[in-house]
């Protein structure tokens, strides 16, 4: 891989308990180029963790250490507050998994998408205007003039995605992080969503992170994959050799899926081996 756009090294983040400090993240170092990685793995496993700690977006009471993390040269583990302002929508894109508690309900579409592209680009309010249909019909919204004048809750599920997408990638960001985007479409939908995300992201030629716990769907969308347990990266792995792993855990998590050519009566739970953190922190 050339220079990458994003470096990881050694990310741990904790958070305060009744016994000291609890780790979330364990330790975790990847680089992205302008790919589609996705990050994989159970519930709690750290996946969305590691994309907010990308971002900075994690509450005060984090303790996020890390030998690096840059975003082409720039150090966001120590950038200030306004820096970070910057970046944030304009640098770095975070799509969320419902856009009914992304999206400001007291605001119409038009009006928030010209909002991101004005913060981030410096646009004139027309011009923000014109970007923002011109956006809308890129993300395949039929009529984008009346969609504008819509407030959040008289979209679908799919079109309000559609719209997050669309506020995201205005400013054309260097760097998406989609977590879950799909989980609360049904499969037409997401296919079209993932389509749409995929040619955006092409487009502009930014780097993708796809945080989801849905393996064959990574599979066939990333380049390549992390596998998350317990805050630690157990396996990484080009994304078409994913049903081929040789670590246990992700083994585990492919055999927990229910097979589509024959009845089972109990599906498999994956298993936990306590020695897989002490392996990694070797």
């Amino acid at each position: 891989m050339s220079e990458p756009l994003l470096e990881v090294k050694n990310l741990r983040v904790a958070y305060p308990s009744a016994h000291g400090y609890s780790d979330a993240l364990r330790g975790i170092s990847f680089a992205l180029g302008r790919e589609k990685l996705g990050i994989v793995g159970e519930s709690g496993s750290g996946k969305s963790t590691a994309g907010r700690a990308v971002m900075r977006l994690l509450p005060p009471k984090a303790r996020v250490t890390a030998d690096a993390m840059q975003l082409s040269g720039v150090d966001l583990l120590n950038a200030s507050e306004r820096k970070m302002r910057d970046i944030r929508g304009g640098r770095i894109a975070m799509v969320l998994q419902d856009p009914r508690y992304a999206l400001n309900p007291l605001k119409t579409v038009e009006s928030q998408i010209v909002e991101s592209c004005r913060i981030h680009t410096r646009a004139s309010r027309s011009e923000a205007r014109d970007r923002a249909l011109a956006m809308l019909e890129d993300v395949r919204i039929r009529d984008p003039q009346r969609v504008a004048r819509l407030y959040p809750h008289e979209l679908s599920g799919g079109m309000g995605q559609r719209v997050m997408i669309a506020m995201m990638l205005i400013p054309s960001p260097e760097l998406v992080i989609a977590d879950e985007p799909t989980s609360a479409l049904d499969v037409t939908v997401r296919g079209q969503i993932l389509d749409i995300l995929n040619e955006r992201v092409e487009a502009q030629g930014a780097g993708l992170i796809f945080i989801s716990h849905d393996l064959p769907l990574v599979g066939d969308f990333c380049d390549r994959v992390l596998v998350m347990y317990g805050g630690q990266v157990m396996e990484e792995l080009a994304a078409h050799e994913l049903a081929r792993a040789t670590h246990p855990y992700t083994r585990a998590l492919n055999a927990s899926l229910p097979p589509l050519d024959r009845r089972v009566e109990e599906l498999i739970v994956p298993e936990h081996d306590p020695e897989w953190l002490s392996e990694r922190r070797a």
